[in-house]
């Protein structure tokens, strides 16, 4: 049962040290009750209190592991109905699916194209995770052999899907080291299937008919002592599939329900006819609030908005994402090279790097810590002021990589010029194109 604020309260230090980032202990409680802290935010907690408040600490929503490797990832955790409110931390995972009866060869050839579904944007590596193996006719060898080449042959994580239990023990064995995904324990098979992964320490899906159906199977599951769990409330209809996500979502983080504390796993592939319409349903549960959405197939026209859309979501919208302040060298520069400033908002950065790439001319692009924000933005809550850019230069160490004394700035930042003349005298401060657009030219015309 959870602990109410105040006996949470009992068991901290009471120093009100404000570590954890709110005045007092009383009022961290009372966060940590309501799930908008962590315990470990406390620094100064005993082992023994924090044994007795792993359940108050625990999120609403059992973040569950799933996988090995780089395409490892974790789903659930989430603390909050709505992004605004706090922030949502553990980005859908995003699998397609492959039929045990595929040929070894198909299959190899599936899985070198798949994996060249990689993108790279705003520094991130944006690639989907899993593969849903499917028991195609219950031939418990067919499954196995798949199962392990994609288990030893590609990056990908896997979800075990099969109503076999000999298929399924065959699979595990084969897999059991990239901690593959069981699915499904339903309630005929949640017995057989509950023992594979307790025994094998593997997450287990449950599917029932309705949300109604899954309380029953994690009870089941989790006296069985299974915690790491995933949901499928088994509609395949695009309205009721939704309500069911939103009704989960509600149970574990409004009324506390944790036999529905779980994340969950999503169909689209079981639920259209064509790939555009597949598309548009997965988007839906990316936003609200499937775990796990899985596919037909790997597109790049699909694949590509869908890996976008996390990213959106799943980024911190109160804390921008950034670069690190510093010299980047773009195109091999050398002392005779343009020297340009920008401020360290990821967005920018690599927008106007793309762009000082693309016109060919190698120049030196210093990154200025303006705490994530635009140049407009910086400028306007002096965050990339004259003063402060002037003293960044000095201390950046360009001027020991550089000949010339000229320091192109941002065209809407041209108001800080005067500043920075009067802090780096004896250097010309140009001011440069307020689009990112117009960089190719602009260097172009200054060689």
């Amino acid at each position: 049962m959870a602990l109410t604020g105040i006996q949470i309260f009992k068991l901290l230090p009471k120093t009100n040290c404000k570590e954890c980032g709110v005045p007092t202990c009383l009022a961290f409680a009372m966060n940590l009750a309501s799930g908008k802290a962590e315990l470990d935010s406390c620094p100064y907690v005993s082992d023994e209190a924090r044994e007795q408040l792993a359940e108050a600490s625990a999120p609403p929503i059992r973040p569950v592991a799933v996988g090995k490797g780089v395409r490892a990832f974790t789903t659930g955790g989430e603390t909050v109905l709505y992004r605004h409110e706090k922030t949502f931390y553990n980005k859908t995972a995003i699998g397609a699916t492959v039929a045990s009866d595929l040929s070894a060869s198909d299959l190899e050839s599936k899985l070198k194209t798949w994996n060249a579904f990689q993108y790279e944007r705003v520094g991130f590596n944006l690639r989907p995770e899993l593969i849903a193996l499917k028991d195609a006719n219950g031939d418990a060898k067919a499954f196995a052999e798949k199962a392990k080449i994609i288990a030893e042959t590609s990056e990908f994580n896997l979800v075990l899907m099969t109503d076999n239990a000999d298929s399924l023990k065959a699979g595990i064995e084969v897999s059991k080291f990239k901690r593959p995904l069981v699915y499904a324990a339903t309630e005929t098979t949640v017995d057989a299937f509950g023992s594979l992964a307790k025994d094998n320490d593997l997450p287990i899906c449950a599917k029932a008919d309705s949300v109604e159906g899954l309380i029953a199977l994690t009870t089941k599951l989790t006296g069985l002592g299974i915690k790491d769990i995933v949901l499928d409330s088994g509609a395949r209809e695009i309205k009721q599939a939704l309500d069911d996500q939103v009704a989960i979502r509600r149970a574990a983080l409004k009324s506390g329900n944790r036999d529905l504390g779980f994340p969950t796993i999503t169909f689209p592939c079981e639920m259209a006819s064509n790939s555009d319409m597949e598309t548009l349903i997965a988007a839906m549960f990316v936003a609200k609030y499937g775990g796990i959405v899985i596919l037909s197939d790997f597109t790049g026209e699909s694949l590509f908005p869908l890996l976008l859309e996390r990213l959106n979501i799943y980024t911190d919208p109160q804390r921008p994402m950034t670069v690190t302040e510093g010299i980047y060298e773009i195109g091999n520069p050398d002392e005779n090279s343009p020297v340009m400033v920008t401020t360290n908002f990821a967005l920018t950065y690599f927008i106007v790097s793309g762009e000082i790439e693309g016109s060919k001319v190698p120049a030196w692009l210093l990154i200025k810590d303006s705490e994530g924000l635009s140049v407009m933005t910086a400028w306007a809550a002096g965050k990339f002021s004259g003063d402060d850019v002037g003293v960044f230069v000095k201390k950046s160490g360009i001027m020991d990589k550089v000949k010339h004394q000229e320091l192109i700035i941002p065209g809407y930042a041209a108001a800080i010029a005067g500043d920075v003349e009067e802090e780096l005298p004896g250097w010309k401060i140009i001011v440069g194109p307020r689009e990112a657009a117009h960089i190719p030219a602009f260097l172009k015309q200054k060689q």
